[in-house]
């Protein structure tokens, strides 16, 4: 075993004297230390009753006989982080939570890792590890959070919350309704309950073949969860046992797999940036390109909100990701033969599984559209491509060329959007945005969800070389590339200047002519770093394009 190397011999007896001061006994050494990486925190709603799933894995991994050890990871709430300098520490961390659990895991020398993240970053960053590492690994997720209901009965969740600000902004919500949304949009702990980036990439890692069914979408509150936990750490044993490895099951193919899945749900447009970065974690680069490749061949399934009225809870009613999973085999869409964490393949995996809600699921033969969730789009704005969920777009805003109205911020954006500065027909620009010029690459939540609160959704377009929230909607077209720091086209559009978009064509364009364009390159300064001391610096000059990732080199 690994951990022979700190618990074998009389060599390794300091190494074993120090077990003991924390309490193991000479049996729990004999038996294979597995490391439970948990993400609990009092700061993150959907990391809350992390703790309580720690233990069940923990009491999982003791009845298959193995020597549970927990230690942590870190995880920042987007949500609370939303709207400030502490949105530009949200991507960032993915990289701080691999390199952090890569340190712990071989510094100890673990058999086996449990893996128990729930949000944002937290998710990728440790599939990004699993795969660096490549010691037997399982997922288990904090679960979703449930929808919370207004007075009226009416259904809500926390895009509604940032929606009803614009709404409050523009005054067709009172500071009584503000407060209601409050109250009620995140009843519970858990991953916020729409199919937000945190839910994707839950769903995404059942998908891939790294978690066990249910994962993506047991709620927090169900004593379901806890089962699961239970029984992912009795699996690990069995990895551990077979010597099954996170990159036996996350092959190229996988990621295929995934990013069908994903376009069949609807996934949030950072899976874009995630996905690419585990793969490459993996010695797979997953072109930004095959993205339409998918997407073309992969009908959209479920329009669970911000797209639609339903939530993660109706999607595990439904059947969960395996219903959806099992809708896409009838097209052949999913490579069945792929090896998953269940030590079993897909086509067994999904053995006797139903849709068992076919107005959430819709039967691949009667989708929401022909095409998947999410397109990636190029042209003279966006030459290495950028990236809008196609899905939670309004049908009028599919093709849409209006003027810029140009920001280098998205602080002076939503002053503008807030202001009523922006009107129908216009396209915001929000540059200097990132991954190397916030730096940190923020999400722009609050713009968008501003615009839709005040109506304007289906009327304005939103184009930023930073992100999006998973809880957007309407056309935001975010991880443009080259972004504006490194001299993209983006960097060099002026107020007024017409932008067409065009999502079913695949299509960005910048309706300048070169001559101008080459003129105002010319004349161009990129404007001084943000951050000039600390992590985010030192992230800055390691990032690479939002088209790769946003990985680090």
């Amino acid at each position: 075993m690994r951990s022979d190397n700190v618990t074998r011999g009389a060599e390794r007896a300091p190494n074993r004297s120090l077990f003991y001061a924390l309490g193991y006994t000479k049996e729990e050494l004999e038996r294979p230390l597995i490391g439970v990486v948990c993400s609990q925190s009092e700061i993150v709603p959907g990391h809350m009753n992390l703790d309580k799933i720690a233990e069940a894995v923990k009491a999982g991994i003791r009845l298959a006989g193995g020597t549970p050890v927990e230690f942590p990871a870190i995880a920042v709430c987007d949500g609370i982080a939303m709207g400030h300098v502490g949105m530009k520490y949200s991507l960032v961390t993915r990289e701080l939570i691999a390199d952090s659990t890569e340190a712990m895991a071989l510094a100890h020398q673990f058999d086996g890792l449990v893996m128990i993240p729930n949000c944002d970053k937290n998710v990728p960053g440790l599939l990004m590890a699993a795969a660096r590492l490549n010691i037997p690994a399982i997922f288990v997720s904090g679960g979703p959070m449930l929808a919370g209901t207004l007075r009226d009965g009416r259904r809500t969740c926390l895009s509604h919350m940032f929606e009803a600000v614009g709404a409050y902004k523009a005054g067709k919500l009172d500071e009584d309704g503000l407060e209601e949304y409050e109250q009620n949009a995140c009843p519970s702990c858990g991953s916020c309950s729409g199919m937000y980036t945190a839910n994707s990439m839950n769903c995404l890692t059942e998908g891939i073949g790294m978690a066990l069914r249910g994962n993506g979408t047991i709620p927090a509150v169900y004593s379901a969860r806890l089962r699961l936990a239970k029984h992912t750490g009795m699996k690990i044993m069995e990895l551990v046992e077979k010597d099954i490895r996170p990159r036996d099951i996350m092959t190229e193919a996988a990621f295929h797999n995934a990013e069908a899945l994903d376009m069949a749900l609807g996934c949030s447009t950072n899976s874009m940036l995630h996905l690419p970065a585990i793969a490459h974690e993996c010695g797979i680069e997953l072109s930004f390109d095959y993205a339409n490749q998918i997407s073309s061949q992969t009908p959209n399934l479920c329009h669970l909100a911000p797209a639609g009225d339903t939530y993660i809870e109706d999607l595990d009613r439904a059947g969960g990701v395996y219903a959806v999973m099992k809708e896409l085999t009838k097209k052949d869409l999913l490579d069945t033969s792929l090896l998953t964490v269940t030590g079993k393949t897909v086509a067994e995996n999904l053995e006797g599984v139903e849709n068992l809600d076919e107005h959430l699921i819709r039967p691949i033969d009667n989708p929401y559209s022909p095409y998947g969730g999410i397109a990636v789009l190029k042209g003279s704005l966006a030459p290495k491509g950028c990236v809008v969920k196609q899905s939670a777009v309004a049908p009028e805003m599919m093709v849409h060329t209006g003027p810029a109205r140009v920001f280098d911020s998205e602080e002076d954006a939503i002053a503008a959007i807030y202001g009523g500065k922006i009107v129908a027909g216009d396209v915001v620009v929000i540059r200097y945005e990132g991954p190397k010029g916030g730096p940190g690459m923020r999400e722009m939540l609050n713009p968008t969800s501003a615009i839709a609160g005040m109506g304007l959704d289906k009327e304005v377009a939103l184009i930023t070389d930073g992100r999006f929230s998973g809880a957007t909607r309407g056309a935001s077209i975010g991880h443009v590339s080259p972004e504006a720091a490194l001299g993209g086209p983006i960097a060099f559009v002026e107020e007024g200047d017409l932008i067409s978009i065009d999502i079913p064509n695949h299509s960005i364009e910048l309706k300048v002519d070169e001559s101008t364009l080459a003129a105002r390159k010319a004349a161009w300064v990129c404007p001084a770093p943000r951050i000039t001391a600390g992590y985010l610096a030192r992230y800055a000059k390691l990032v690479t394009s939002a088209a790769r990732g946003a990985v680090l080199e």
